[in-house]
């Protein structure tokens, strides 16, 4: 076993392991840490405990020490720094006319590199775009391409459900969404019903999916809200005999309208 801390860097992204060393840390502590682009400003969202050797990828580095407000204003001069590097990143791939879509600058704590996200169809040959940005800022520079996914969590927004996308706001990473998990739940395949805003299957399919494939049906059956309480969908044969009640009052119109019956006006109706 061996004692780690987890630490996120943006909100509802990854959380990494560090050791916490002889540090007295707890959740929501400001710390400094290495990491492989460099030394990092992060939050710890997971206070010291025990882990099993095979969570943690070895060699495991330690948390430098803990953030001071010098640190936090620090971090929100990078905020400003960034959106300045946005708009001259625009305005750089415009001149160079590249097929590419910014969605995010980031500075890492220290200041050595600047990362730029873009989407794009395909490749695309941003050399001399790097030259421009390099001998602008001064300092490394890294042209990332991303996908439709990353966008999305990266802009944020409101998905079909009318609450803030699960990859926004709480989702880690993600995990592999298959169409089989929309059949398995008896959904409609019609893509516009089961795609996020990125244009790729809704994550949520996964949430219930694990249940659906258990031989207990019984927790999955769907439900219905009535007078606020949850209530078991209505059975095949219940479902039926409201069918067949409707469909005998319609017939009884049908007959009346081919008489030549008129409907009664509101004050003639009891």
């Amino acid at each position: 076993m061996i004692e780690v801390v987890g630490v996120r860097f943006k909100h509802a992204g990854k959380i990494y392991y560090f050791s916490p060393g002889d540090l007295e840390l707890a959740a929501s502590d400001k710390v400094i840490v290495e990491t492989a682009r460099g030394i990092e400003f992060g939050e710890l969202v997971i206070s010291p405990r025990q882990v099993a050797d095979e969570e943690v990828v070895l060699p495991l580095k330690q948390v430098i020490r803990k953030a001071t407000t010098a640190d936090e204003q620090f971090v929100e001069q990078n905020r400003i720094k960034e959106k300045e590097a946005f708009q001259i990143c625009l305005k750089k791939i415009s001149e160079h006319q590249l097929p590419m879509k910014l969605v995010d600058v980031e500075y890492t704590f220290d200041g050595n590199k600047i990362i730029f996200s873009f989407t794009a169809e395909g490749r695309v040959d941003f050399r001399e775009l790097v030259k421009d940005l390099a001998a602008i800022f001064r300092t490394r520079i890294e042209l990332r391409q991303i996908g439709v996914r990353d966008e999305a969590k990266m802009l944020g927004g409101v998905g079909s459900c009318g609450r803030i996308l699960c990859c926004t706001s709480f989702l880690g990473d993600f995990e592999p969404v298959s169409i089989r998990m929309a059949k398995d739940q008896k959904l409609s395949l019609n893509p516009t019903k089961i795609s996020g805003i990125c244009g790729r299957l809704m994550c949520c399919l996964k949430y219930e999916n694990g249940c659906y494939k258990s031989e207990d049906k019984e927790h999955c059956a769907r439900h219905k809200v009535q007078n606020g309480e949850m209530m078991p969908e209505a059975s095949d044969e219940q479902n039926l005999r409201a069918d067949s009640a409707f469909a005998a009052k319609s017939d009884g119109r049908v007959q009346r309208n081919r008489k030549g019956e008129k409907p009664k006006g509101k004050s003639e109706r009891v």
